[in-house]
């Protein structure tokens, strides 16, 4: 059935500092760097506001959290709990599973798994991975990255969350690598289609081609300068959406100027016809 759902990148202005993970390649090691930004909604508030702003769902941007220890997390389930939505992502926007730093490799997946964990705890159904950072005509990069997704799978399964993926960075930045990626997964993997990755002219049909494996799509239209979205472009993209039968959540994505609610607001306006045909098909 579909729903309207929104990412905290498009509140980032908001929700207090933005908690990068980077990788320091001298020394070996991740590290963190803060970002301050304004708290209008703390994390814990978000749910209850997103809800009386008519969204069914959210998707929570790891560099969101303040913390991941056991009670916080724990507050954050009784909040969605509370506020009667869902919590369906996590998205951890860090990683590559395709570097050919071993000790990268190896540290990014011990973080995968810190976030597969917390995201069980929390009530996250799914956790966003990076596929990778390697071009996606590179087939080796490819099986490399779905034999890891899959272990990750397998590592995340029993504890009720599910690994997907999405076209974002170089290695799933055409539909036929994303396609090709998915195939050598395991088949509980799932993506994400995201309108703003795909470039060209092959885009329209690249988002209809990975749909069909979305649990999501992530609405990202063009905006000028002023933080309207181009509405002709965006229905060409949700039309390919409505052509390959999506019935899931679609994720509103505003990164411009001004309120960024009534940024999202704006979007949303465009989206509503689709999602409400989408519902009446089940």
């Amino acid at each position: 059935m579909s729903y309207l759902s929104v990412s905290t990148w498009s509140l980032h202005r908001l929700l207090g500092p933005l908690r990068w993970t980077l990788w320091d390649e001298e020394a070996g090691i991740l590290r963190t760097h803060e970002e301050q930004q304004p708290e209008v909604h703390s994390l814990l508030e978000l749910p209850s506001e997103a809800a009386a702003r008519g969204y069914n769902a959210v998707e929570i941007c790891h560099f969101h959290f303040p913390c991941t220890d056991e009670a916080y997390l724990l507050e954050l389930r009784s909040s969605f709990a509370a506020a009667g939505i869902s919590f369906d992502t996590l998205l951890l926007d860090y990683g590559d599973l395709t570097s050919e730093d071993s000790r990268r490799v190896e540290a990014d997946l011990q973080l995968m798994k810190h976030w597969i964990d917390s995201a069980s705890v929390c009530g996250a159904k799914q956790i966003r991975i990076v596929a990778g950072e390697a071009q996606p005509a590179d087939e080796e990069a490819i099986a490399r990255s779905a034999k890891l997704l899959a272990e990750l799978q397998a590592y995340a399964a029993p504890q009720g969350v599910r690994v997907i993926t999405e076209n974002f960075k170089p290695l799933t930045s055409t539909g036929d690598s994303s396609m090709k990626l998915l195939a050598q997964a395991d088949e509980g993997v799932g993506f994400i289609t995201d309108f703003g990755n795909f470039k060209g002219s092959a885009k329209y049909g690249e988002i209809q081609m990975t749909v069909p494996r979305s649990v999501s799509v992530h609405v990202k239209p063009s905006y000028d300068d002023s933080g309207y979205p181009d509405s002709d472009e965006l229905n060409l993209c949700l039309q390919a959406v409505e052509k390959a039968g999506f019935n899931g959540a679609y994720v509103l994505i505003y990164d411009g100027p001004g309120d960024m609610w009534a940024g999202l607001e704006r979007v949303k306006q465009l989206v509503k016809p689709y999602v409400e045909a989408g519902a009446s098909h089940v």
